[in-house]
């Protein structure tokens, strides 16, 4: 009922209640352009400056994630290749010490070939040496003995240096005659 009489006063005084008042409506327009403007003016560049924050906090940090991967990459490839670096030297030092191990055992070989040749060289002097010691010591005993003997058989003595010496010569020579012609004839069997 109420609503009825509202409706009811409202057709009576000439005003239809479903047209607004002007005056309402310059109004309402007016605030709503204050604040449209309040919005444009300082709201939206607020909104504005904080999404362009936003999108370059974003970007940086995708820039940064994009930077720090690429260095990770980098310094992947820096590792793998200081990787293969490190063994190829490793390589390379294992080969040079056995060919360094390879020369000083053959460095050792050569010495001690040299070595062993010097003291064979040396006792075969040493023998050599004597050798001639016995052959001179076995003939002055031969001789003496020789002397001596030939002395007893022919019953002079033979005191006399120069005739021993040439009976001894001659002993040694015949006896050394003998000894060849032993072994010549001893070959030819």
């Amino acid at each position: 009922m109420i609503n009825l009489n509202i409706v009811a006063a409202g057709t009576e005084e000439g005003v239809n209640p479903i047209v607004p008042n002007v005056w309402d409506m310059a109004l309402v327009l007016l605030g709503f352009v204050i604040l449209l403007f309040i919005v444009v003016k300082f709201i939206v560049p607020m909104f504005e400056k904080t999404y362009a924050e936003r999108t370059e906090a974003i970007e940086g940090g995708i820039a940064k994630a994009e930077q720090a991967q690429a260095e990770a990459t980098a310094a992947l490839e820096e590792y793998k290749q200081q990787l293969l670096d490190a063994r190829t030297e490793a390589n390379r030092i294992r080969e040079e010490a056995r060919a360094e191990g390879a020369q000083i055992l053959a460095d050792l070989k050569e010495k001690a070939a040299a070595e062993s040749a010097r003291i064979t060289e040396q006792a075969q002097v040493a023998i050599a040496a004597e050798r001639q010691a016995a052959v001179v010591s076995l003939r002055t005993e031969v001789g003496s003995l020789a002397t001596t003997l030939a002395g007893r058989i022919v019953g002079e003595s033979l005191d006399d240096d120069a005739r021993a010496a040439r009976v001894v010569d001659r002993f040694l020579a015949d006896l050394e005659d003998h000894s060849s012609a032993s072994n010549t004839e001893g070959a030819k069997q």
